[in-house]
């Protein structure tokens, strides 16, 4: 058997901590009050997160704390300070998502573990690859990945003939909740109300109910003929839970080295519960006795579950559950009859769940969900009688959602965890005064002279017994004396709380002892503060540097953007080209093709050169990109007639530089690039890139103000029109006649006061866009002011005749704000009008005026 991989547990509190080191975690994972994606956490502040690494430390637990969120420009002083404070306290890793955070850690604290947290969507071998080469030593990835994909990954990595940088582990999520979308490539909550999954506050818009809408599009892409298509289930895009547990053999036979248990937001009880399963079962597949218990199955069920799943990684086809959204429970029974007038609905149990007084019970059936506290207990004539606060009907079932009895069990499992460290005590005595030697079991020594002396008894001395007795006393610590040696004549005398003290100093000195091991040296941490003052970064950041425009330059200085046009179809691409745009962006789709990809896709390439003539046109790559696509485009790098290509994850930039022909390299903004360093851990090999939807104007000028300080910076561009990208899944959409989708169609999901639209791509992943357009032309000012080489509109989804018409827009508001005049404020505001007949859903300015809702500013 080869080594167990790594059990890692959610610990969002300090209780949660507790929980999951007595539940037998390997690691945990845990945040600070700040850059932590999940801000709603209880998580640590700085004392108390030094108090959780040492105490997990003396545990022999690793500890890896979560940095993953994205970093805005005026942040990179404070964040570079508290991962060199991190670093000082010893942690063992920490998990990031920006990329510029990643460089900043490497060159400041080159000796503190970086892990690529899921955020950065790691989905295939390249990503991880580029992670390693960037200094990461673990990639957690997406969980949209399979397990088979991931054992090639793993072989492939490992083949690797780069030694010039260490090898990368592969982590995965084996238990908990999972996302729609990609992780890292979800803005619905951001959109819907400024809320940022990637700043670690996302309200969780999945989990909500909509409708799916389908209708015609009229001359501009936008819905008409409207009708809602019945669907059996109102939550859409809400995921069941994760759980693999059934299968934990085959995933420890692959070249994962840690498993992943969510639920930073989950009670210590859930902790305890889950990770202790996990851990009994991977300790059984060691010594190969395992087999699957339905005991503990159901106890993972009672911890919390929206129906489980075993998810991408084994391949699951249910993973969504579109039913309910909420804590599902153990189905218990169902309910026989209800008594009107008692209140009482009588429940026929269908297994050995008899529920306890303070358990919790949820009564589902069509169009009623109805829970409830156990409050009493009565059986009677084969029924079980519970007192109800609502009707319920007959035939509803019954789940069991909360046990009494399983949180006993994870006190239980709490309170019995008592680690013990041995050590070997040796008592000598100089002049009087004892001296007490410890040996660890490692073989060092620790020594601690006693503050008094022992003098001659004048009457009873103090036996070797009471010396020994005292010594033994090590309560309340997390050591255990096997043995003491003493060198000991029996003629002195000390008071009992003296030897006591003696054997406290001891034990402190030893613990300190064994903490500094997990310290760097006091020389690392000075070499780390000294080069973050060689790094300057507070002069990056300006005093007013917030989420508003306040301050906001409104002067036409500056550079005057290009424009750029994303376009999906040759007709969006003529309709570009006429409307007078600088680049075409073509993100090509072909419906859904199995056969000739490669040929299709080198003919729609000609097609669209053609049509662009000297319009640069590039080939923008998917936002998923999986080793499918790589082996069909890969080769078209060198023979089609493109002048670049644009890319959204880190994986599709590995895979155009190994594909080996020198292509000029853009992108786009599924890279999150938030700050300079972002750029800089980006370009070479971008030449330019696409900055995030989710700053401020503010932010844009200090990322951009930035930027330009260094020289051979990449060009920098910014999207003004379009319909927000904001949810990329691997679930294809259940649309009622899907084989017959194609673009002309309107999709949309609805909530209760908005349309979502929605396509699916060529690999039937489903895309959600915002409900209200983006529209920038009335900033376009500020934008100039901002200094930005490029602005781009995006007519994916859309029709030629909307390209052409925005294109023709967005060239007069750039041609205007050049020539600037006292009027130019009114005739944006006049051209803006005409956008409004063209919108999809409305326009909104997106966080370009002001920012994000949150409060790591």
């Amino acid at each position: 058997m080869k080594k167990l991989p790594q059990l890692l547990a959610p610990a969002g509190s300090p209780t949660a901590l507790h929980a999951a080191i007595a539940a037998g975690a390997d690691a945990v994972y845990l945040s600070g009050k700040r850059f932590g994606a999940r801000k709603f956490a209880a998580n640590f502040d700085e004392p108390d997160l030094a108090m959780a690494i040492d105490y997990a430390h003396l545990r022999n637990v690793k500890v890896y704390v979560t940095v993953n969120t994205l970093i805005r420009e005026n942040e990179l002083y404070d964040v570079a300070v508290y991962l060199l404070r991190l670093f000082e306290m010893g942690v063992d890793a920490v998990l990031l998502q920006d990329l510029g955070l990643g460089l900043l850690a490497g060159r400041m604290v080159p000796e503190l573990e970086r892990h690529a947290s899921t955020q950065m969507t790691i989905h295939n071998k390249e990503g991880a690859l580029w992670a390693k080469r960037a200094g990461f030593r673990r990639a957690v990835l997406a969980r949209e990945i399979g397990l088979d994909e991931i054992k090639t990954m793993g072989q492939e990595l490992e083949n690797e003939k780069d030694t010039a940088t260490p090898a990368i582990g592969l982590e995965v999520f084996v238990h908990g909740a999972l996302c729609y979308s990609y992780s890292g490539q979800c803005l619905l909550s951001s959109a819907i109300g400024g809320r940022s999954g990637n700043r670690g506050m996302c309200a969780q818009p999945c989990r909500k109910p909509y409708v799916l809408l389908r209708g015609e599009k009229d001359r501009y892409g936008r819905p008409t003929g409207l009708t809602a298509q019945p669907q059996r289930e109102r939550f859409l895009i809400s995921t069941r839970d994760l759980c693999v547990y059934r299968h934990l053999d085959r995933i420890v036979r692959s070249p994962i080295e840690s498993l992943k248990i969510e639920g930073r937001m989950k009670s210590p009880e859930y902790v305890a519960n889950v990770t202790s399963i996990y851990k009994r079962a991977l300790q059984a597949i060691a010594k190969g006795k395992w087999s699957p218990s339905s005991e503990d199955e159901r106890d993972l069920a009672l911890s919390f579950n929206r129906d489980f799943t075993e998810g991408h990684l084994l391949g699951a086809r249910d993973v969504m559950g579109r039913e309910m959204s909420d804590n599902r429970g153990v189905l218990i029974g169902s309910v026989t009859s209800f008594d009107v007038q008692r209140g009482e609905a009588a429940v026929r149990l269908s297994g050995p769940f008899c529920p306890e007084k303070g358990d919790g019970l949820v009564f589902l059936a069509p169009g009623q969900e109805m829970g409830l506290v156990v409050q009493n207990v009565v059986q009677k004539d084969g029924l079980l009688r519970l007192m109800t606060p609502e009707r319920v009907r007959p035939g509803s079932k019954v789940y069991l959602t909360g046990s009494t009895a399983l949180a006993k069990k994870a006190q239980e499992i709490i309170a019995s965890h008592n680690i013990e460290i041995p050590l070997d005590l040796t008592l000598t005595w100089q002049e009087g005064t004892p001296l007490l030697e410890a040996r660890l079991e490692d073989g060092s020594i620790v020594l601690v002279k006693a503050a008094f002396k022992m003098e001659k008894a004048q009457k009873k001395p103090t036996s070797r017994q009471q010396i020994e007795s005292q010594m033994l006393r090590t309560g309340g610590t997390p050591f255990v004396v096997q043995k003491i040696a003493m060198d000991y004549a029996g003629d002195l005398f000390a008071p009992l709380g003296a030897l006591n003290q003696a054997r406290r100093d001891l034990l402190e000195k030893v613990q300190e002892a064994l903490l500094e091991k997990r310290r760097p040296t006091k020389e690392k941490v000075e070499r780390g503060r000294d080069i973050l003052k060689e790094l300057n970064l507070s002069a990056f950041a300006s005093p007013a540097s917030t989420g508003t425009t306040s301050n906001a330059p409104t002067t036409s200085v500056g550079r005057i953007p290009s424009l750029a046009v994303y376009a999906d179809s040759l007709e969006t691409v003529r309709g570009a080209v006429e409307g007078g745009c600088q680049r075409v962006y073509f993100e090509i789709v072909l419906g859904w093709v199995e056969k000739e990809r490669t040929l299709k896709t080198e003919k729609l390439i000609e097609e669209a050169k053609a049509i662009c003539g000297k319009v640069p046109l590039i080939w923008k790559w998917p936002k998923i990109t999986n080793a499918d696509f790589f082996k069909f485009a890969n080769p078209l790098l060198a023979r089609a007639n493109m002048d670049a290509i644009m890319v959204e994850n880190v994986g599709a930039v590995q895979a155009v530089i190994e594909a080996g022909p020198k292509v000029h390299l853009y992108g786009a903004s599924g890279l999150n690039v938030c700050n300079h360093l972002t750029v800089q851990a980006l370009a070479p090999p971008l030449e330019q890139i696409t900055l995030s939807p989710e700053l401020s104007a503010r932010q844009l000028a200090d990322i951009v103000a930035a930027v330009r300080l260094f020289p051979d910076a990449p060009q920098m561009e910014l999207m003004v029109q379009g319909n927000l990208e904001v949810m990329v899944a691997e679930d294809c959409m259940p649309l009622p006649g899907k084989a017959e989708y194609h673009a002309k169609e309107f999709w949309g999901l609805q909530d209760m006061r908005r349309i979502f639209p929605l396509r699916l791509d060529d690999d039937h992943r489903t895309h959600i866009f915002n409900s209200a357009e983006t529209c920038l032309l009335d900033q376009m000012p500020e934008i100039f002011a901002i200094d930005l080489d490029g602005v781009a509109v995006d007519a994916r989804g859309r029709t030629g005749e909307y390209a052409r018409e925005m294109t023709e827009i967005y060239k007069k508001a750039i041609d205007l704000t050049q020539r600037g005049g006292e009027t130019l404020r009114q005739d944006l505001e006049s051209l803006k009008d005409s956008i409004r007949p063209l919108a999809l859903g409305g326009i909104t300015h997106g966080h370009f005026q002001k920012g994000l809702k949150d409060e790591i500013t």
